[in-house]
């Protein structure tokens, strides 16, 4: 039988990729989709190729039978509409963020234990071949052990295509926990190492509308359970004429006992530079595995092993929720 899979809002394009790879299984069935938004329900029925069933998604929930819903809305909506589908007992893929509070996280967390359902999360960095070739050098001991990372997921701002909810108050919910998470959740994969405290984490506005409730700039500092210190940017400063290609973009470096890894999500080759010799390597990438983090949260729901779980998803949403908070309140030294 095919899994039957409902869309809960098209408010940001990523949802489109898990639409798109849903659409073209052959084991997947999409039975039904919701958009409370008249604009953005008006703008599918132009493009033809989602069509909307339901203005509400909790009218969905109760009348459309389905194992798994994907929820694409606006940040500041997903805890509740998150929570709401596992309530009534379905398996439920995000995208990320999967909700902006900790409160919020922490009632997704009761409800998926307490139906037994999976969430998953759309971290499709980890389905990159550069990534996954440095995860594969890293516990090989091609740099010894970790002491120091650094990430730079800056991104374009893009004034003209962003959705204007980006700028409303309480939409949003902060751009380290919407852009960071990606760093918070590859690294620890990558290196095998968690999380221990938030040393510091700062977030600001440049160049957005007056009047705008975007903090479009964020910087973290975090420890890992080794001590090692990782640094991350995710401001929207890249330039907007260079769109996604920049080659800095999602940039990774690892700073090992033994040597150095760099990569970044447009390079071809995984930088090493190992002590002991004077010149780096350009090293190859490992398979890419597109659309990885939908096969997990399939499989994750058939009861089948999954490389990105449930427990990886609340991990790093709480890391980030956690740098989040740091950034807002002004706090330090935050355990996570």
């Amino acid at each position: 039988m095919k899994t039957r899979i409902a869309f809960l809002g098209f408010r940001h394009g990523h949802v489109r990729d898990a639409y798109r790879r849903v659409r073209e299984r052959p084991d997947l069935e999409i039975v039904a989709c919701s958009e409370d938004d008249a604009g953005v329900r008006a703008a599918l029925e132009r493009e033809g190729a989602v069509k909307v069933t339901h203005r509400n998604h909790r009218k969905l929930l109760e009348t459309v039978d389905c194992d798994a819903v994907v929820v694409g809305t606006v940040f500041g909506r997903r805890g509740a509409i998150i929570a709401d589908a596992l309530a009534a007992g379905r398996h439920v893929l995000a995208d990320k963020p999967a909700c902006t509070t900790v409160a919020e996280l922490d009632r997704i967390e009761e409800l998926a234990r307490k139906h037994g359902r999976a969430v998953g999360m759309m971290l499709e960095m980890r389905d990159a071949g550069v990534f996954i070739g440095m995860r594969r050098l890293v516990r090989e001991g091609a740099i010894g052990e970790v002491r120091a990372a650094a990430f730079g997921g800056q991104h374009p701002l893009l004034p003209a295509t962003r959705p204007a909810w980006y700028h409303e108050e309480g939409s949003h919910g902060g751009t380290i926990n919407d852009i960071a998470v990606h760093g918070i959740d590859l690294i620890p994969w990558m290196t095998g190492l968690r999380f221990s405290r938030i040393v510091a984490a700062r977030e600001w506005q440049r160049g957005v509308p007056r009047g705008s409730h975007f903090r479009n700039a964020a910087q973290l500092m975090l420890v890992m359970e080794n001590e090692a210190g990782v640094i991350g940017d995710v401001s929207y400063f890249s330039p907007d004429s260079q769109g996604y290609s920049l080659p800095l973009y999602w940039r990774f470096t690892l700073w090992g006992s033994g040597g150095v890894l760099e990569t970044s999500l447009n390079a071809g080759e995984i930088m090493l530079f190992k002590d002991g010799e004077s010149s780096g390597q350009a090293l190859p990438p490992g398979p890419p595995d597109p659309g990885g983090y939908l096969e997990s949260f399939l499989r994750e729901g058939r009861g089948e092993q999954a490389s990105l779980t449930t427990a990886d998803v609340f991990v790093a949403s709480r890391v980030a929720l956690r740098a989040q908070e740091a950034a807002t309140r002004g706090l330090r030294d935050v355990e996570v």
